[in-house]
């Protein structure tokens, strides 16, 4: 499909409207009881929304993944990247030749109304231009094939774009092991159609035995579990095959070992690794920014900042079940069509959760992500 290159009206951010003035003609009119001797044809308004519009010449873009209504046209004078960090304002941004460079953001392109936290995240396909030797000016992103994302202050904050599966890792103990967690990524997984693979570590810390239930129901549904200990270097070698040519997002909490587990599958990464904290059992965040590393084997991997929360974004509670794979077959059995599944009659949902169908754990996942619990 052909690029429709024209001027398009579109709206700004508010913060780019001017402080309206002190004093309002209209009111202080009013106040001077002077309304009846007002001129009934004359209309007294300020630009109001107007100010947040601007004219910008470009093309209609698709909204579903890249989160832009309009992309502003690019000069002829640049060249594709892929971003690789993105720190504060600045862009790591590599070009087809390897080579590195730090990049701006567009003025026009930041300025544009979105629901979007950063205009550019890691994993981008961008467009800039060249403005020093190792400088530059990202004029564009790319529709986005595929996104990780969560809600963070009313914003939909994207993780890491344009990946081929996503690595959820945990724990089994220090910090303990978070069943919610996992299914919240889970469920991002489902909503991106992104192949989640959900990778326990530190299984050294425990009796293995313990783990097989959640592992089991898990593996039950298709996903694939991975046991997983740094330390011991166990299950490395099959995690660094699933990872080989691929590009793949490592998520999960502080702490339970994302960057200990990077550095084994690729030698010489040496990524910073933290300590857990004796007191209360958390990690600390060193890992700051996500970052994509390009693997020796081919492919990258996404190193991204521990995550405590994980709260989704635009899910409205009747698409939830949808999304939960061992819940879904049983959904359409209902006896009624708009059917919650927590306290109606003839629910198949809870009858199959009686008759031990269902994950009795799973169920009350389910519950709390319906009610919008962000635990």
């Amino acid at each position: 499909m052909t690029e429709r290159k024209r001027k398009i009206r579109t709206d700004f951010r508010k913060n780019h409207q001017g402080r309206v003035r002190r004093g309002d003609l209209t009111r202080d009119f009013l106040k001077e009881n002077l309304a009846d001797d007002q001129v009934k044809e004359e209309r007294v308004s300020g630009k109001g929304d107007l100010t947040r519009r601007r004219t910008v010449v470009g093309h209609d873009a698709e909204t579903s993944e890249a989160g832009f209504a309009v992309q502003p046209q690019a000069d002829a004078a640049t060249m594709p990247g892929r971003v690789l960090s993105v720190h504060g304002l600045a862009s790591v941004v590599q070009a087809p030749d390897g080579r590195i460079f730090q990049c701006s953001t567009r003025g026009v392109l930041k300025s544009l109304s979105t629901d979007l936290r950063h205009v550019v995240v890691a994993g981008d396909q961008v467009i800039f231009a060249q403005s020093g030797p190792e400088e530059g000016v990202i004029e564009r992103v790319e529709p986005r094939r595929t996104i990780v994302c969560r809600t963070s202050r009313n914003r939909q904050h994207v993780l890491v774009s344009n990946v081929d599966q996503l690595l959820i890792v945990t724990s089994a103990a220090e910090p303990a092991l978070k069943p919610n967690l996992i299914d919240r990524l889970i469920v991002e997984a489902e909503r991106m159609q992104i192949p989640p693979i959900i990778c326990i570590n530190k299984v050294d810390l425990v009796d293995p035995a313990d783990l097989q239930p959640l592992a089991g129901v898990f593996g039950q549904m298709g996903y694939e579990v991975l046991l997983l200990s740094a330390t011991q270097g166990l299950g490395v070698d099959r995690l660094r095959r699933l990872v080989k040519g691929k590009e793949s997002v490592v998520a999960g909490q502080s702490g339970v070992g994302k960057s200990s587990l990077l550095n084994l599958i690729e030698p010489g990464l040496q990524l910073k690794v933290g300590r857990v904290s004796t007191e209360n059992e958390k990690g600390r965040h060193t890992t700051t920014v996500a970052k994509l590393i390009p693997l020796e084997a081919g492919g990258y991997v996404v190193d991204t900042p521990g995550i405590r929360q994980f709260q989704l974004w635009d899910v409205v509670p009747e698409e939830v079940a949808g999304y939960y794979r061992d819940l879904r077959p049983y959904v359409s059995q209902c006896r009624f069509a708009n059917c919650t599944h927590q306290h109606e009659s003839d629910c198949a949902v809870k009858d199959a959760v009686a008759d031990g169908r269902l994950d009795v754990r799973r169920y009350e996942s389910f519950c709390h992500l319906f009610a919008g619990d962000e635990a």
